[in-house]
């Protein structure tokens, strides 16, 4: 490929429960990239954390052949810091991570990008860790006056293991929600419907973190709102999940597809309105750019809208809640991706540009 086209170095997999969801993201990404803009670079990071450049998904896009659903973290071994870093005298660099979940989603990559002085698709290191942290996200958006459910925290190591049931039942009735603070895709997800299912939920949820959410039960739709941009974001048309099963759990999601996508979402328009700028506030507040998705329940009748979470690396595949939400807006997938890469470079651009002399 011609060296004047820009470079787009897509990581994905990562050491994180939710590996094989960035599996499928980096694929439909790679499909759906305008081949004569961009010199597309598929690195997949192992569980053990070696870096890997997939080779084969390279020829695959050169030769103009079919993608897998889901990519192999397989190829040739790489030094992060060389690959990312070695092609600078030849294009510009843009790496769009697709790293779902900690050590990815969290500001960590977010933070090795800045020091290799890249522009990067995406939320910064703040912003990402913020949003990662469910108790730490809730925190601010309670200091913003974001509306959400009511909610406990339990820290593993910190907080009393042999009260907390006892007390999230007090504060919050049952059924409850219990999820690990830092992960996503429903991974470690529970709704507990008494004491001893909570406790169980408790000790799932520990398996993947040390910080333990436990919140009340909604009875609501679940209604998402994509955001895109800078300092001025944009918001899509909202969008209903109507789950298969009792909540949209991972099986849901990307297992048997039997959520239903209802796009855009049937409530008032004062109430669209509504949600849709509350979800640019909740952008703003994180200190997000480039991209988010902003979940919601609307209980109606009854507290409106509640801030659920907000996602800085969401489901980017065609069936995704974030993409679909653009294309009922107007804004097709490669034009999506085209508009991540164009807010990158700018954010890159203030971002160096700030002085470091005293």
């Amino acid at each position: 490929m011609s060296s004047r086209l820009l470079r787009l170095v897509v990581l994905y997999g990562g050491v994180s429960a939710e590996h094989d969801v960035s599996r499928v993201t980096a694929a439909h990404v790679l499909a759906a990239a305008d081949r004569t803009k961009y010199d597309l670079v598929p690195i997949g990071i192992a569980k053990d954390g070696t870096w890997l450049r997939n080779d084969k998904a390279i020829a695959a896009i050169t030769d103009g052949t079919p993608l897998p659903d889901a990519l192999e973290v397989d190829g040739t071994a790489v030094e992060p810091l060389t690959e990312l870093r070695g092609h600078a005298d030849e294009a510009i660099t843009v790496v769009l991570p697709l790293l779902h979940g900690p050590h990815g989603e969290d500001g960590t990559i977010q933070g090795m990008l800045e020091l290799f002085k890249l522009p990067y698709v995406g939320a910064g290191v703040l912003s990402s860790a913020v949003c990662m942290d469910k108790a730490l996200a809730k925190i601010v958006a309670a200091q913003e006056g974001i509306p959400q459910c009511r909610w406990v925290e339990f820290r593993d190591g910190v907080d009393d293991p042999t009260s907390i049931t006892t007390r999230a039942i007090d504060e919050l009735g049952l059924p409850v929600f219990v999820k690990p603070a830092n992960l996503g895709s429903s991974v470690g997800i529970t709704k507990a419907h008494d004491e001893p299912e909570l406790d169980a939920a408790i000790n799932l949820a520990l398996r993947y973190d040390n910080v333990v959410i436990i919140e009340e039960a909604v009875t609501g739709r679940e209604i998402e709102v994509a955001v895109l941009g800078d300092t001025a974001p944009e918001t899509s048309v909202p969008g209903e999940i109507k789950p298969g099963s009792e909540f949209y759990d991972y099986e849901d999601k990307y297992v048997t597809g039997a959520a239903e996508l209802v796009i855009p979402a049937q409530v008032s328009d004062a109430a669209t309105a509504e949600v849709r700028e509350l979800a640019a506030r909740t952008f703003t507040a994180m200190r997000c750019t480039g991209m988010a998705r902003v979940d919601f329940f609307y209980e109606e009748p009854g507290r409106g809208w509640l801030l659920n979470e907000v996602n800085t690396i969401p489901g980017f595949t065609p069936g995704s809640m974030y993409p679909k939400l653009w294309e009922a807006s107007g804004v097709a997938y490669p034009d999506l991706i085209d508009q991540l890469v164009t807010f990158a470079l700018e954010v890159h651009r203030r971002r160096v540009g700030f002085s470091t002399e005293h």
